[in-house]
């Protein structure tokens, strides 16, 4: 036999299994065959693979998460749970109440609110029933809320899983299935107070987080509407003008300008004239200058989002915020649905990226990168009369927390750090010195759970007490309570301090509170 053909047995053997042997003879392989005639002949095999059921009846398949998802550890889920309190302890401050939506939505709800982005909505199948769609964030959710219920005033935040089918980019923190953490305030109140409040806001959690420095960038639809108008930019283009100019925080303007030109139609000396605009950045002053530009200021729309633009800085000044916060033209978010400021919070560093874990490999190529934006948001003033049967609208500001992304960073510094995460709240093991003392460590158990303190006890009757200490080393557990003999004769109980090794006689009816004391 040739080498061809023992590859061709050998081939016809792992792709069919003995059960099929039988029917090798039919398929024809010779040193003479083209690729293509090969390919014709593997691929018979394969569909009377099929037609048998495979290898022994076996069904073959790979452990692994879906593209765009991952699992957590305890140990992530121990930072997850850090930051997540962070946050909701800084929404709570600031007087929001929480609510929860499904997380699919009838699919109308949810069409033609993201522009360009509504390409990566995530359609259900459908069941013979309604026509449902994966929630794509939580603001649209929200205006259906407030439409649904006709509520009109509201401060709420709401900390939920949506779904976007998006190139992954794992260690960047960008995944098709994560977390949003939003901010919005609802209703009809003075113009900038609660716009002023939501950076406020996003700047006391990026700065509680310690994530290192950060900026946060603030702009106008308005003020971009008005930019695009007196540049000679057609009413109907807006848009999608505005999702190209989105991404000059990732494309350098040149290309920015080239995609405008070459793929949105414009002329080259109107994407000129939006380059000048596009490259400003200051503060209240630069506000107080553009109210001033001979072209800028016969729009009436950017008169009224530069007016509002330096009434934003005023409470901005008051709120102490101001060092972080930068007027940028460049900034446009690409949603449909905001109307009137809008901001970004970026880090100012780039975050080394860690080795992704085998299940993280799809689209984890971007190590030693930025991360982005950590934080973003605006004003959507016309979201809710969308869904409104009078079409009443209910004006609205809020921000969205990137906690994948903060996540990402936070692993990653707990990766460099030397620092122990713990993955539980334990305060103490009850554990025995001698046999035949397994009675005594429940009790006492028993007692420490009642009194509401985290207690464990090792599942053995008769484990060694050095086993016991290794395993509060290891899960990072700062006390022992031990029992012998002795001290059940005395009342007491041995208190030990892992880290010092210092031990102490406790009277059994004082341990709670001495428990307490050490570890509150």
């Amino acid at each position: 036999m040739n080498a061809l053909g023992l590859v061709s047995v050998r081939l016809c053997a792992g792709l069919m299994g003995r059960r099929s042997a039988v029917l090798l003879p039919s398929l024809r392989f010779s040193s003479g065959m083209t690729l293509s005639q090969i390919d014709e002949e593997v691929a018979k095999l394969l569909q009377l693979k099929a037609q048998l059921g495979g290898d022994e009846g076996k069904h073959a398949f790979v452990l692994k998460t879906a593209k765009g998802t991952r699992d957590y550890n305890p140990k992530q889920m121990a930072i997850r749970e850090k930051v997540f309190n962070i946050i909701i302890s800084c929404f709570k401050r600031h007087g929001a109440e929480t609510i929860d939506t499904p997380v699919f939505e009838l699919k109308e709800t949810l069409t033609g609110k993201y522009g360009e982005d509504s390409k990566l909505i995530y359609d259900l199948k459908d069941q013979g029933g309604e026509l449902l769609s994966l929630r794509y964030d939580l603001t649209v959710p929200f205006a259906r809320y407030l439409a649904m219920n006709k509520i009109t005033n509201i401060k709420r935040y709401h900390i939920a899983k949506v779904y976007r089918r998006d190139n992954p980019a794992m260690t960047r923190g960008r995944y098709r299935e994560f977390y949003q953490c939003d901010f919005d305030i609802a209703g009809q109140y003075d113009a900038m107070i609660p716009d002023a409040e939501c950076l406020k806001i996003v700047y006391e959690i990026l700065s509680e987080l310690e994530l290192g420095d950060f900026r946060i960038k603030v702009n106008d639809r308005r003020i971009l509407d008005g930019m695009f108008a007196v540049c000679g930019v057609p009413d109907e283009k807006f848009r999608t003008i505005c999702s190209t100019v989105d991404k000059l925080d990732k494309m350098a303007w040149e290309d920015v300008k080239k995609e405008m030109v070459n793929e949105k139609g414009l002329s080259e000396e109107i994407a000129d004239r939006i380059g000048e605009y596009v490259s400003m950045q200051g503060g209240k002053d630069l506000a107080e200058r553009l109210l001033q530009d001979p072209k800028l200021s016969q729009s009436k729309q950017a008169c009224a989002g530069l007016t509002d633009m330096k009434q934003l800085f005023s409470y901005l000044e008051l709120f102490q915020v101001t060092d972080k916060v930068v007027f940028d033209l460049s900034l446009a978010r690409g949603l449909d649905y905001y109307t009137g400021v809008i901001y970004e919070a970026v880090l100012s560093q780039t975050v080394p990226a860690p080795v992704p874990t085998p299940t993280e490999q799809n689209g984890a190529d971007e190590a030693g990168v930025s991360v982005g934006s950590v934080a973003g948001g605006g004003r959507y003033d016309g979201l809710v009369g969308m869904f409104d049967p009078k079409g009443r609208k209910v004006p609205c500001v809020g921000v969205s927390i990137g906690i994948e992304r903060i996540f990402s960073i936070m692993e990653q510094k707990a990766e460099l750090s030397s620092e122990k995460v713990r993955t539980t709240e334990t305060q103490v093991l009850v554990a025995s010195a001698q046999k035949n003392l397994l009675e005594e460590r429940l009790k006492l158990t028993t007692e420490l759970w009642n009194a509401g303190i985290k207690a464990e006890v090792l599942y053995k009757k008769n484990p060694k007490l050095l086993s016991q200490l290794q395993h509060c080393e290891e899960t990072g557990i700062p006390l022992v309570a031990i029992l012998g003999e002795q001290e059940l004769k005395d009342g007491v109980v041995k208190l030990r301090n892992v880290a010092s090794r210092e031990e102490v006689d406790v009277p059994r009816a004082d341990l709670v509170d001495e428990v307490k004391k050490r570890t509150l």
